[in-house]
């Protein structure tokens, strides 16, 4: 089954679906609404064509069963054992069978169209991790790069927290970034609360590239942890999977939980 639906991954005809059969969308449609069901890479063809069938007088419940039987069809056309991968950096003993997790991102980034999402807790000598992402972006200037970062707490509690978070990235994009143009940068504002008891860390580390491909690992974007470290992680190329974990992020960047800095 192929259609308008078909740039729609499986978690985002699923979602979409949920949501129209529980009255928590309905049209008219806008771009804002969507993002909460969706991935940025899918928005644009969904909400033409759900406008298009609101404007037909097309009820959302008849779109619903639509995008549940596109997504069953999706469904059987995969293959779990195609799907999921194992990355692993550090020693390894024959016979195994797994690929080192700098050589995966890279391998990401290299393959990257339309977005790449990255989280990490720490980054260190971030511009040798980086410079393939940062090539790519030379390379594709419509492609839209998302960097979550945690930016750590200073000592103390008398301090401005907007003031902190954009000095972080201001250091960073000196120290760990390659040359050229910046990603879009994010952070967690709970990072930075007054009290350390109401303080939390982005603690993910992950990339989702086009919607489609996810890499989740233990790995910080650091060179150790991409080259020596004993790291552990998946990478699944299911966009089900990939849809959902890149929704988590951008969803709560849309609720103003997560927030982005501009320096």
């Amino acid at each position: 089954m192929s259609g308008p639906w078909e740039g729609l991954s499986r978690g985002g005809l699923e979602a979409l679906a949920g949501a129209l059969a529980a009255g928590r969308l309905s049209g008219p449609y806008s771009a804002s609404g969507l993002a909460r069901h969706l991935p940025y890479v899918e928005l644009a063809g969904a909400l033409a064509e759900l406008n298009r069938l609101h404007d037909a007088g097309v009820p959302p419940a008849h779109v619903a069963e639509v995008l549940l039987a596109v997504a069953a069809e999706r469904k059987l056309r995969e293959k779990t054992s195609d799907r999921v991968e194992l990355v692993w950096t550090g020693p390894e003993m024959p016979g195994s069978q797994s690929r080192e997790t700098g050589v995966v991102a890279r391998e990401l980034f290299a393959k990257a169209t339309r977005s790449v999402l990255v989280s990490s807790y720490a980054v260190f000598l971030g511009k040798e991790v980086f410079e393939p992402l940062a090539k790519r972006m030379e390379e594709l200037p419509e492609l839209r790069v998302l960097l979550f970062l945690n930016v750590p707490a200073p000592g103390g509690s008398d301090f401005d927290p907007d003031a902190v978070a954009r000095d972080y990235f201001r250091e960073f994009l000196k120290r760990n970034w390659p040359s050229g143009r910046a990603p879009e940068l994010y952070y967690d504002p709970r990072s930075l609360a007054a009290k350390g008891d109401e303080r939390a860390v982005i603690h993910a580390k992950c990339v989702v590239v086009d919607g489609h491909t996810a890499l989740v690992t233990s790995a910080n974007f650091t060179e150790a942890a991409h080259a020596r470290n004993i790291e552990a992680g998946a990478v699944v190329h299911d966009a089900g999977f990939a849809g959902s974990l890149e929704r988590q992020f951008t969803s709560l960047v849309t609720a103003g939980l997560l927030r982005r800095v501009v320096v």
